[in-house]
């Protein structure tokens, strides 16, 4: 065997080996990352499943209907607003506990129901039809957070009592109503039926995700038709030139620049310069499709470039005009690349928060949002917010809420994954 042969045998090996360990490196980065995609993941369903559950009370309470009722026993608005909810709860639930009678006691026994229990009562007693006059009802309402959690286990009696924002005679209230079968946890649709709150207890993410659908219909309904648009016009119509290669860098650039800038233009143009609402889903939705549309045209642009010339020529060398040729050939081949790229981008701009808070879509809103100019939140704002605050109720909620706000995330990814899949033709 001569040298060269040596040599090449040699070069093999060490290449077969530099491709080995290449392959090695990849295969541990995907491992890595992997794992610490499931170690993330795990540690925020860890902390947020138990979300999912809320302590209630079990509490029957006269009520006197005949105080804000009709004689024909529909429900009057302005009295039903004035009657003292707080207190029929109040005193009824006193009621279990005939012992506590100074003052101070009983401040500290009401502190472990909700402070919204007399609203939550109020919203019960007008769903249902009930007879005029005075009648007992049986319901169950929320336990505030601190007895939440401790029902949870997530604040110990072996934490020192000053430590803890539960004291021990509440703790040994708590106690007696699970002893009596008055107190468990149940399901919390709570969670899923009910704006934002200033109570844990009562804090939804309805609100955000009404904020959210409306903010993405907004951007999609603003970025889409533009992109289309604009790359239409950069690829068949535009004349190569300065001006075009201008345009086709800064499109680049817009899609590098941190969202927070889109937030401060829309602040200055949609908010100071057109005057346009604080806090709405359409200034939100403007934004972020400002936001989305250079992601969008570049992966527009990429899937009509991808269709053969000879579609377009075809077309052409039959009569058609240019703009025949673009939308009614090259557009409906490249229609599966342009839906992937847009729902890869509202996948972005779902997760987006800086430019939402440049906007004042961080305020407290606890009514559901009804149109595109009612004050709104997104759930990443949301989430935002609750993980700000001190009530550990708020953070295993907040965990929770980034569970559904990743969920939704793969699940459009995985959309835009399929429809390339299926509607994607092979040339």
């Amino acid at each position: 065997m001569n040298s060269m042969d040596i040599n090449r045998k040699n070069f093999t090996r060490s290449r077969k080996r530099v491709e080995t360990r290449l392959k090695f490196y990849g295969l541990t980065s995907i491992c890595f990352s992997l794992l610490m995609l499931a170690t993330l993941l795990i540690s925020i369903g860890l902390n947020g499943y138990t979300a999912l559950q809320q302590a209630y009370f079990k509490i029957s309470i006269p009520v006197d209907t005949s105080e804000f009722t009709s004689e024909d026993g529909n429900i009057l608005k302005n009295k039903i607003n004035l009657y003292d909810w707080d207190g029929t709860v109040n005193r009824s639930f006193n009621k279990l506990f005939p012992e506590v009678k100074s003052r101070d006691d009983r401040k500290k026994l009401f502190s472990i129901i909700s402070s919204n229990s007399g609203y939550d009562f109020k919203e019960i007693v007008k769903k249902r039809s009930l007879d005029k006059g005075k009648t007992v009802l049986t319901v169950w309402l929320s336990l505030s957070d601190d007895a939440d959690q401790y029902l949870k286990g997530r604040l110990s009696k072996d934490i020192p009592e000053k430590d803890r924002r539960i004291s021990n005679q509440e703790i040994k209230w708590v106690d007696s109503l699970v002893e009596r079968k008055i107190a468990q946890l149940k399901f919390n649709k709570t969670f899923f039926t009910a704006a934002d709150s200033r109570e844990p207890e009562s804090a939804g993410i309805l609100g955000a995700v009404v904020g959210s659908a409306l903010t993405l219909t907004i951007t999609i309904l603003f970025a889409l038709p533009l992109a289309v648009m604009a790359s239409i016009y950069l690829e068949y119509f535009a004349k190569p030139g300065k001006v075009t290669d201008f345009i086709e860098v800064n499109i680049n650039n817009l899609a590098a620049v941190p969202s927070i800038v889109f937030g401060l233009l829309g602040l200055s143009v949609f908010l100071s310069t057109f005057g346009l609402p604080r806090s709405a889903p359409l200034v939100g939705g403007l934004v972020l499709g400002l936001m989305t549309l250079p992601t969008i045209i570049i992966a527009t642009r990429a899937s009509i470039r991808s269709i053969p010339p000879s579609i377009r020529e075809a077309a052409l060398g039959l009569g058609a005009s240019k703009m025949q040729a673009a939308m009614h050939h090259v557009l409906p081949l490249a229609t599966p690349g342009i839906l992937t790229g847009t729902i890869i981008g509202m996948a972005q701009a779902l997760g987006e928060t800086a430019p939402l808070l440049m906007i004042g879509m961080v305020a407290f809103i606890i009514d559901v949002p009804s149109s595109f100019t009612s004050s709104a939140t997104a759930m990443p704002v949301q989430i935002f917010m609750w993980s700000d605050s001190a009530e550990r109720a708020f953070y295993e909620r907040s965990s929770l809420a980034i569970l559904f706000l990743v969920g939704f995330l793969i699940i459009m990814n995985l959309i835009a994954v399929v429809l390339r899949k299926k509607f994607e033709k092979r040339w």
